[in-house]
């Protein structure tokens, strides 16, 4: 476990729902985004990434995405339109006064960061980590899959993806109830959208990571893409120091 201080702050966003962001390290700004299910702090500084990042000279500024960590977890269905997750970030941008910046994130911080990027979002260089093509052009597998963990607690089959992110689900936290409502805000991003990126992106994923479908095909797609293959899985890559080393590498050089 990686000893990398962080500050712990909040906002309002966009709808008035707080946000809480943890940040460290001194230089460019990086806004990095964690996945579902998780937080800043399993995602990013547990493992190490973090402060390998803010080594090659960032300040890292990790939100905790709205109905996660120690952002509010509302159970109103109006707190979780379209897009929520992307106007979080884009207020996140507007409140820090970020002009310069980089954005990076993780399985659905990556499809974040895409969504702000395809709504004009204009960071210098992207990371798009444990995302797939099919992960982002059609939304609705995932969906269902998360929706049949989340409303079949306690019945999943020990062993399955179910059964192991309904366990995760237990080491951050999560609840329930607030995590389906970020179901509802997944909006799909066309091919054409995606193809317009001309930003410097690193895709990166675990080489046995098919869970949002290929992330070499979404690396193609992208103009100005670089492809790397890090060891594990969708929750077995975010352990390895690998993943964050990658990042860092290819926001540092």
């Amino acid at each position: 476990m990686a000893d990398f201080p962080t500050e712990t702050h909040r906002f309002q966003s966009f709808d008035g729902t707080e946000i809480a962001w943890h940040e460290g390290g001194e230089g460019r700004p990086l806004l990095l985004i964690h996945g579902y299910f998780s937080d800043a702090y399993t995602n990013w500084i547990r493992y190490g990434h973090a402060a390998k990042i803010a080594a090659k000279g960032y300040r890292v500024i990790m939100p905790d995405l709205r109905a996660h960590g120690h952002s509010a977890r509302p159970h109103d269905p109006a707190a979780y339109p379209a897009d929520a997750l992307a106007q979080d970030g884009e207020a996140l941008v507007r409140h820090l006064g970020l002009s310069d910046y980089d954005l990076a994130g993780y399985s659905l911080g990556g499809r974040t960061a895409v969504r702000m990027v395809a709504r004009g979002a204009a960071p210098a260089k992207l990371v798009v980590a444990g995302m797939g093509l099919e992960g982002l052009t059609g939304t609705s597998g995932r969906a269902d899959h998360f929706r049949n963990i989340l409303t079949n607690l306690g019945k999943h089959e020990r062993g399955t993806p179910e059964w192991l992110a309904e366990a995760f689900l237990k080491t951050t936290k999560g609840d329930p109830i607030a995590l389906l409502g970020i179901l509802d805000t997944f909006v799909d991003t066309s091919r054409e959208a995606i193809a317009a990126i001309q930003q410097p992106t690193l895709v990166v994923a675990g080489e046995e990571d098919s869970d949002n479908g290929s992330h070499a095909a979404l690396a193609d797609l992208l103009p100005n893409a670089t492809l790397r293959e890090v060891p594990g899985g969708h929750m077995s890559a975010v352990t390895k120091p690998e993943l964050g080393q990658a990042i860092a590498d290819f926001l540092g050089a």
